[in-house]
């Protein structure tokens, strides 16, 4: 058994840290017949998944929910652990072999080509996708489809790349304004609608209004693509869906 003063110094964090969490019924010590808190082996695992989850970036209230699940796997969450770290691992490695490159580049040590400076991002941003919605997009558009979309992103010249960044930036600035008219068939809607559909012809093969429908959808049907577009402000994914519908609809006749 652990002290808090002990399992603070184990575990690298702060007394005042484990009694919080104590407070808040995250991670709630066993007592002795003194009346102290003593903590465990069982306590002691949990709180290493604590810190995993915390490193990882999720809140306190999303990690209790997690843990304090009937059916939580602990070898399962930590098997997902590794998989995300591994996945974090490659992002920085991709970003230190691009900031090498950067580095000897400056030093007139070596020579970058242009598409070289954005290989990282762009495999990155794939591996991102592929991670957050890969199962869901391939089961709605087919493996087929999305490597093509995939090699079509890892081909993108260095002016293509910047311009898809542009455009996507200038959708969500656009998003924010126009959700002040509340109008997603106006014209506000009607060119964010547009301009999303340039957006996917960076790395769709042909455009189809069903295709561009379908993908609105799962904006709203699908908390994680709706995040994305809350960014712009409350309701963001809800306008853009509505905007893309009433614009395909017009596509369509």
């Amino acid at each position: 058994m652990n002290t808090v003063q002990k399992l603070a110094t184990l575990a690298g964090v702060s007394a005042r840290t484990l009694r919080y969490y104590d407070s808040i019924g995250l991670l709630t010590p066993q007592k002795n017949e003194s009346g102290y808190r003593v903590y465990g082996s069982a306590e002691i695992d949990r709180l290493q998944l604590i810190l995993f989850y915390r490193e990882l970036g999720f809140g306190l209230h999303d990690i209790a929910k997690l843990l304090d699940e009937p059916d939580f796997d602990e070898i399962e969450a930590l098997i997902g652990q590794r998989e995300q770290l591994m996945r974090e691992r490659s992002r920085l490695d991709l970003l230190i072999t691009n900031v090498e490159k950067t580095i000897s580049t400056k030093q007139g040590e070596s020579r970058m080509a242009d598409h070289e400076k954005f290989e990282g991002f762009k495999k990155q941003l794939v591996e991102d996708n592929e991670t957050a919605f890969g199962t869901e997009i391939r089961e709605k558009y087919g493996d087929a489809e999305v490597d093509r979309s995939n090699a079509k992103m890892l081909g993108m010249d260095p002016e293509q790349y910047e311009a898809f960044k542009r455009l996507e930036q200038e959708i969500l600035e656009k998003l924010e304004h126009a959700l002040k008219e509340g109008e997603p068939a106006g014209i506000a809607g009607q060119e964010i609608a547009d301009l999303h559909r340039q957006w996917l012809g960076f790395t769709w093969g042909s455009y189809e209004p069903n295709a561009h429908a379908g993908l609105a959808e799962m904006y709203v049907a699908d908390e994680r693509f709706a995040a994305y577009y809350e960014k712009a402000g409350e309701g963001a994914a809800q306008y853009l869906r509505d905007a893309i519908i009433a614009y395909t609809d017009q596509q369509s006749k």
